[in-house]
């Protein structure tokens, strides 16, 4: 029983075989029939041209003639499945393969899946563990960035025992009257604002001209021309 292991992927092929001296004269011919032979899968034209036009710098007309060649003298087999050919090595030279080698080589691709599966679960992990690592400070800029707080905090303390030790402090009756003479200020403010605009309110309802030509003629100044704004009470 002969037994064909397929690839449904185009991958690359890098090994250092004998082939690969072989001459292009044959415009690869020969080079696809010893990939083929050893690989000993199927593959369609597209296939092997991908697997070897960087290598080889085989173009893929030329592929497409090359396999369409071997499989006419019979180097290769060729099998059609709808519109797609594929092309594999004559199973005829090759030793049979007993049911129990094939079990075997099930049995190897398994474990072997199994590892994969595992290694790649293993470099997930040391991938995320690189990233959190890189993101994360080092010892010196670690070292770096508490020698700056603690001068800060140095800082903060002296200008806190400055304040502290300070003799003009301000009483909580006279910041209560601070603020009570504020807020008479801006009553005051806000209550000559609003007599200011009823009056030019009411010179320019016979006043030919805009607003802004009556106060730049007048010269008045406005809040908005200070960029200042009434405070909130």
């Amino acid at each position: 029983m002969t037994h064909i292991l397929r690839e449904t992927q185009c991958g690359k092929f890098n090994e250092n075989t004998d082939y690969l001296e072989m001459s292009k004269k044959d415009n690869g011919a020969s080079v696809i029939l010893a990939y083929l032979n050893e690989k000993n899968r199927p593959y369609s034209a597209q296939d092997v041209f991908c697997n070897l036009q960087k290598q080889h710098g085989l173009g893929k007309t030329a592929v497409v003639k090359a396999v369409e060649l071997l499989a006419l003298e019979g180097k290769i087999k060729e099998k059609t499945y709808g519109k797609q050919k594929i092309y594999f090595a004559d199973q005829a030279q090759f030793k049979d393969v007993s049911d129990a080698d094939l079990k075997s080589m099930d049995g190897q691709i398994s474990e072997l899946s199994a590892e994969v599966q595992s290694l790649t679960q293993s470099c997930r992990q040391l991938e995320t563990e690189l990233k959190e690592l890189n993101s994360s400070l080092t010892t010196e800029d670690m070292t770096s960035e508490i020698r700056g707080l603690k001068e800060e905090c140095s800082g903060y303390r002296a200008r806190l025992e400055k304040i502290k030790s300070a003799t003009n402090h301000v009483t909580p009756q006279e910041k209560e009257k601070v603020y009570k003479e504020r807020d008479v200020y801006v009553k005051e403010w806000k209550k000559r604002k609003r007599l200011a605009s009823d009056m030019i309110n009411a010179i320019l309802e016979g006043y030919p001209k805009s607003k802004k030509e009556f106060l730049d003629e007048v010269g008045v100044e406005t809040d908005e021309d200070c960029k200042v704004a009434v405070p909130s009470t």
